[in-house]
């Protein structure tokens, strides 16, 4: 899969271009702060309509539960089957391998509005992450 630079947004997701989509998936640091015990993953179908700083599924660990945000608006065209059948493979590669969704955004804009990888590393460590 060769992916453009990832953007980030400032609830932990990442979007990279891949042609005419925009996948996303969670970064390294949400997936830490999960302590890579992912026990459950709920995604979209295919077909569905996300918008941009909304909820679009979730990602259960063993102690807790995060919501998942659009970082772009568009409709879902593929769900990567193999995080829904094995949960921990998101945890094993979160910016690669295992990407969540492949959306056909609808609004090109708001790629513009995420982060770069400096920027979302400096908004980290302004949070008081390292």
């Amino acid at each position: 899969m060769a992916l453009s630079e990832k953007r980030y947004a400032k609830t932990h997701e990442w979007a990279a271009r891949e042609g005419e989509l925009i996948v996303v998936g969670v970064s390294e640091f949400a997936v830490e702060q999960l302590n890579r015990e992912i026990v459950f993953v709920e995604l979209p179908p295919p077909g569905k309509v996300v918008s941009a700083g909304q909820s679009f599924g979730t990602v259960e660990a063993v102690k807790t539960a995060a919501d998942l945000y659009a970082p772009v608006s568009g409709v879902v065209e593929e769900v990567n089957a193999q995080v829904l059948d094995d949960p921990n493979f998101l945890a094993q590669d979160p910016e690669g391998a295992g990407w969540l969704i492949k959306v056909r955004p609808n609004a090109h804009e708001e790629w513009n509005s995420l982060l770069s990888e400096q920027d979302y590393r400096d908004f980290l460590k302004q949070e008081g992450h390292h």
